[in-house]
């Protein structure tokens, strides 16, 4: 593969005009994702059989899509394999897959993916931020403390939240603003 690389790569997924954050595991030249059952990804996965994964380096974006719908503007139809798939408007590159359910668990549906087509829309050069990085992992962990609420998480969330305000720029503070509102704070 090309611009998914070994380890778990941070993407925001699509699926019929539905976007949310994933994490594609990539290893041993195989690529797969794990979801929750019953969400709207695993649903349109199982539905379509595709996923298209979005290179996105806006904030803002990783954490609305983690809450909320986007509109249908905010995608695009894109003929891949024979089927219409989509992705993001704004996406600087993405990977088109065919996705196969290999197995389902009460909490976990494991996905294979096998790559259709890749595009790289954008040529962007990001310096590491720590403060757009600790917004993944704030939104990863803000998705779970909505849900059940464990102070653990909390924590993390804070911890995240301090060096998103120390290392973070514009676009980085104003997604912690909207990561806050999400879980009530």
């Amino acid at each position: 593969m090309g611009l998914i690389k070994g380890g778990i790569n941070e993407v925001i997924a699509t699926t019929d005009f539905n976007a949310a954050p994933i994490g594609i595991h990539y290893r041993d030249k195989m690529a797969t994702m794990i979801l929750f059952p019953g969400s709207h990804t695993a649903k349109n996965i199982e539905r379509y059989g595709w996923v298209v994964a979005n290179l996105v380096h806006d904030p803002v974006a990783y954490v609305k899509t983690a809450f909320e719908d986007l509109p249908h503007n905010a995608f695009v139809e894109e003929p891949v394999a024979g089927k219409t798939m989509c992705r993001l408007a704004g996406a600087e590159a993405w990977v088109a897959f065919t996705a196969t359910v290999e197995r389902t668990t009460g909490g976990a549906m494991m996905v294979r993916l096998t790559q259709e087509k890749e595009i790289v829309e954008e040529v962007a050069v990001h310096p590491v931020n720590r403060g757009f990085n600790s917004i993944i992992d704030a939104t990863v962990h803000a998705t779970r403390y909505r849900e059940n609420r464990d102070p653990g998480l909390k924590k993390l969330i804070d911890y995240h939240a301090g060096i998103i305000r120390k290392c973070g720029g514009k676009h980085e503070l104003e997604a912690l603003g909207i990561l806050m509102k999400y879980i009530g704070e």
